[in-house]
């Protein structure tokens, strides 16, 4: 990886990061080393939020996403995710979708096509169908989250 990079920087890695690096990298074996790297720098996800209810169906290796919703209003409502996998790639996925998603307000989770960021980025035609299906997964479990929370409270 070139020195440069910054995947091994402390803290979250914003999205246009993760392009740029992208970009630099010609290579696609240096590219999924980038995107393990991504996921080694997730934060660690708490025992608690290891829960069923957490788990993301339709992925093939074992997937958490824990949202916390914040009230803004501004903005509406603000989900933040924590996540982990026992899959290294599928962790360098959930970063970059946390990098996207995170700290967002629903609508905006909404109208943010991370599809279109995963064929950008080139990682469709690299990785396999079962991965490619569990990333389509992740993001619907946080676009329900998001529509979740804009929902209005039952009365």
């Amino acid at each position: 990886m070139p020195a440069n990079m910054t995947a091994t920087a402390p803290g979250p890695t914003t999205l246009d990061e993760i392009v740029e690096n992208f970009a630099l990298l010609d290579e696609w074996d240096d590219r999924y080393r980038y995107v393990i790297e991504l996921g080694r720098n997730l934060s660690p996800l708490s025992e608690r939020d290891r829960s069923e209810a957490n788990k993301v169906q339709g992925c093939a290796s074992q997937v958490w996403l824990a949202t916390t919703v914040r009230p803004d209003a501004v903005t509406g409502p603000v989900l933040a995710f924590a996540g982990d996998s026992d899959a290294h790639i599928v962790r360098g996925l959930i970063a970059i979708l946390f990098a996207m998603y995170s700290d967002k307000p629903a609508r905006e989770i909404l109208s943010a096509d991370a599809i279109a960021l995963f064929e950008r980025l080139g990682l469709r035609e690299h990785l396999t169908p079962q991965r490619s299906n569990g990333f389509r997964s992740m993001v619907e479990r946080i676009h329900s989250d998001a529509r979740a929370a804009l929902a209005p409270a039952p009365a």
